[in-house]
This record gives C-alpha cells, sequence and structure tokens, in this order.
C-alpha cells in the first residue's frame, strides 16, 4: 500500500530525533515540514530532496504534493514538531490520504514538554506531590470544552503543562489562582532545547511580571505545579531497600 512517512523532529535541538526518524529524513524523495517551528538544520540531512514548508500552505495544498508524490513513487516524509501527536494536526491529514488509499506510519519525536522538563531538571511526577501531568492548551481561535477549560482543570492541582499560551500568560495565570496558591512554582520554557533557549521561573504571584519583562509571547511552554520546587517528597519505592518487587527479593 502507498505510505507518507510522519515524523516527529523532536523539540528543536537536532540531535534529538530518533535514529528512525533520522533515517527517513535522509531517505526521503519529499519532505514537507512545519517551516515555522522546526530547526532547519535537520534539513540539511538531505540535499537532494524537495522541501516544501508547510507553514504556507494549506491543507488542500499540503495534501495534493504528497498524493502527486507519492503516486509517482517517491518516498514521502511530513516532518512534524515535537512529537505528531500533541497539537499536531495529523488526524485530518491521515484521513485526506485515506481518500487517496494512502497510508500513514508515525515515527513518534522528543515533546518540547519533556525537552523542557530536562532543562528544568525536574521529573513531573513525584511520590507524595503529583502523579498526574495534565497537558492541555489555553482557548483561542480553536475552542476548548468548558470542562477542558484551565481553570476547571486547576482543581486538580496536578502537574500542568499548557502548550501554545505565552501570549496569553495573563489569563493563564488568573485561572490558575483559582486552584492553586499564589506561592505555587511555575516556570515558562522558550525553545526548549535550542541555543536560544529561556527559562523563566517564579511563582504565580510574579511569573506575569518576569514572562513580559522577556517579552516572550510565543513558542514557549508552561509548566506549572509543586514538582517544579518541591517543600517535600518521598523517594520512590522502586529502589527502596525494602520494597520487593518481580526483579529484586
Amino acid at each position: 500500500m502507498l505510505k507518507v512517512y510522519i515524523v516527529g523532529a523532536g523539540p528543536g535541538d537536532k540531535e534529538l530525533i530518533t535514529v528512525k526518524g533520522l533515517k527517513l529524513i535522509k531517505e526521503a524523495d519529499v519532505i514537507v515540514y512545519a517551516g515555522s517551528l522546526i530547526n532547519k538544520e535537520l534539513l540539511e540531512y538531505n540535499k537532494k530532496a524537495e522541501k516544501y514548508d508547510s507553514s504556507k500552505l494549506t491543507l488542500k495544498e499540503i495534501i495534493e504534493i504528497m498524493v502527486k508524490a507519492v503516486k509517482e513513487g517517491k518516498k514521502v516524509v511530513r516532518l512534524h514538531t515535537g512529537d505528531p501527536s500533541i497539537y499536531g494536526a495529523i488526524k485530518e491529514q491521515i484521513d485526506e490520504l485515506a481518500k487517496h488509499n494512502i497510508d500513514v506510519e508515525i515515527i513518534p519525536g522528543v515533546s518540547s514538554l519533556f525537552a523542557a522538563a530536562a532543562s528544568l531538571k525536574v521529573e513531573l511526577t513525584l511520590p507524595d506531590v503529583s502523579q498526574t501531568v495534565i497537558i492541555t492548551r489555553p482557548e483561542g481561535r480553536t475552542k476548548v470544552p468548558e470542562r477542558e477549560r484551565i481553570k476547571e482543570l486547576a482543581k486538580h492541582k496536578s502537574t500542568m503543562a499548557i502548550f501554545l499560551g505565552a501570549s496569553l500568560i495573563e489569563k493563564i495565570v488568573e485561572d490558575l489562582k483559582e486552584s492553586y496558591s499564589l506561592d505555587t512554582p511555575i516556570a515558562v520554557v522558550y525553545k526548549a532545547s535550542w541555543p536560544e533557549e529561556k527559562i523563566i521561573k517564579g511563582t504565580l504571584k510574579d511569573i506575569v511580571d518576569k514572562v513580559k519583562k522577556e517579552g516572550i509571547n510565543r513558542t514557549a511552554l508552561i509548566i506549572v505545579g509543586d514538582v517544579l520546587d518541591p517543600k517535600s517528597y518521598s523517594y520512590s519505592k522502586l529502589y527502596d531497600e525494602n520494597f520487593t518487587h518481580g526483579y529484586r527479593r
């Protein structure tokens, strides 16, 4: 069956791409890439491929390029930022390609969430602090169901990762304040893993002013929760000398 490869490009650092993803980039005859977000250095791994910047294209135009190339017997890579399963708009592409009897293979990538956590040197799930990570986004032109709005999700007081929200930081913080205390730690990571990465740390009390001072209003991830600066937590039982399991008695 005809196929398009949807490849997660990772968060920015050109070395944070999977071995499989890199192999497919090198083998591709056609690469359709998210030009506003991915590191262009990834395209240097393949000098011969036809390349199309999808930031300038409509869905219809993207599909037309991929369908034409696949039917000509060319290997097509659709290169998405981070991991394509999070805010990647891939479902609509999969459905449109299926109309042309073209299958897809998805190669996962390193999400900016995990690149940001690595830069912050934090564990997003800590015993006695938070065992849940909520991944969400604020409402903008894309509507969000009432039950999934930030002020509703904040009631769980778990670790929260907020994509696509840097320009709405003031409103986001106001919604978070309804459930989290003012001294809850929060971090905004701009372009995680890129050379120009910036990390702004604070609390719900002062983060808005700090972010505005840095002029950050896009390409940033917001992480909030006590895991960023835990007052106390328990060590994992996994390596506790008194805890036995199938691999250690």
